[in-house]
């Protein structure tokens, strides 16, 4: 019988190291699965692809699949997310100018502190009539989401005190060494490039903002998923083998060398094997700082597509938007999230599957057992810089107390 394929569109950028790794090393064939990858360097070809069916599946931001069910820009078209890709990974990233200016030093900086100091500079910035400008991957991006969190957290007004624009990934760095922007909230290896140009300074991980925040998706059309369940389930089993593949230490190197090839990351291998290995260069010349966690993909169900991930994407929604809050939108929302979907594919394997669909998101400090319907299964810290916690089941709620 021969392999079922999936068109698999992709951003050249560390986290679309699943089906890439999963493709080359043969998990997917494994499944019965033929993956075939089409590099693209925007989001928005990424998406249109998949919508206008060039592309069978997508890597893909998070808020993207949500923000396209909705219909937000667009006609609404639905969209599945049986599996998540990565958590975090992202990084805000300086020009060398504003890093100075802020005080950047050797170390990651204390969101609270660097934030006071780059809101002094943002206002001096806007009263010369030259604000600060921001680069973000997509408007509809976890990158937007968390840079606008990081900065209205610390008393800084989107849009109004700085200005947030969008530029392409593998761009970001020219960006800013052509001083378009003075800062991006980018995945790597993008942010390493930049400092190893030396063109950037490295502020933030993103995981200082949000611990274990979503990021990039599996994404389908809901028909594929309908029409192709075998199928699917093949390719979510496929993604998961190399998800655990990917996290051991001893295959750094080979997925590092791999991702590299020009028709993945074109990229360089040390820059890539910094982020898989957790180990971040803040300063052109630096010595790599190791900081845990920085990019998670597979312990602790982090594949896992938890509806409360996707209720918190759409709050931001919301509010970046200046919606009103619809209890449809939001259930429309977590819908393109099938946990569901994931239970099936990985009944009778190895890896611990939540027996809950929704969790509060922030509220996790230390490790703690959560409940499982196959497997132990461990969370870790996911909280918030300020400290807030969300309630997926009072999303007004949440919205009324944000600053």
């Amino acid at each position: 019988m021969s392999a079922e394929i999936f068109r698999i569109g992709f951003v050249p950028l560390v986290d679309a190291a699943l089906p890439i790794l999963a493709h080359e090393l043969g998990f997917a064939a494994a499944e019965g699965v033929a993956i075939e990858l089409v590099r693209d360097v925007t989001w928005a070809t990424v998406r249109d692809r998949l919508l206008y069916g060039h592309t069978d599946a997508a890597h893909l931001v998070a808020p993207l699949a949500i923000a396209t069910a909705l219909g937000r820009d667009r006609p609404a078209v639905p969209l599945t997310v049986p599996f998540v890709l990565g958590l975090n990974g992202n990084a805000i990233t300086f020009s060398t100018a504003l890093g100075e200016a802020c005080g950047l030093g050797d170390a990651l900086s204390d969101p609270v502190a660097i934030g006071a100091a780059l809101k002094a500079v943002a206002a001096a910035r806007r009263a010369a009539g030259r604000p600060l400008r921001l680069g973000v991957v997509h408007r509809y991006s976890s990158h937007n989401y968390m840079l606008r969190y990081w900065l209205s957290g610390v008393g800084i007004r989107p849009d109004e005190d700085v200005a947030i624009t969008v530029t392409s990934p593998p761009f970001a760095a020219d960006a800013l060494a052509a001083g378009e922007v003075d800062g991006i909230c980018v995945g790597e290896p993008w942010n390493s490039i930049a400092v190893d140009r030396g063109v950037g300074r490295i502020a933030l991980a993103t995981a200082q903002i949000w611990r274990r925040g979503v990021e990039k998706v599996l994404a389908l059309r809901a028909e594929t998923a309908t029409a192709r369940p075998e199928a699917v389930a093949g390719l979510i089993r496929a993604l998961h083998a190399a998800a655990e593949h990917f996290v051991r230490p001893e295959t750094a190197v080979e997925s590092a060398t791999l991702l590299a090839r020009r028709e993945y990351l074109d990229a360089p291998v040390d820059a890539i094997l910094r982020a898989i290995t957790d180990r971040i260069r803040l300063v052109p010349g630096g010595a790599p700082i190791h900081y845990p966690d920085f990019m998670f993909q597979h312990r602790e169900a982090a594949n896992f597509p938890w509806r409360s991930q996707a209720a918190w994407l759409y709050s931001q929604m919301v509010r970046w938007d200046a919606l009103s809050f619809s209890e449809k939108d939001a259930a429309t929302a977590q819908s393109v999230f099938r946990p569901d979907l994931y239970r099936a594919a990985l009944a009778g394997s190895a890896a611990p599957l939540p027996n809950a669909s929704s969790k509060l998101e922030g509220a996790l400090s230390e490790p703690i057992g959560a409940g499982s319907t196959q497997g132990r299964l461990m969370l870790g810290s996911d909280r918030f810089f300020d400290g807030r916690a969300f309630d997926p089941d009072d999303i007004a709620g949440y919205l009324a107390q944000l600053p």
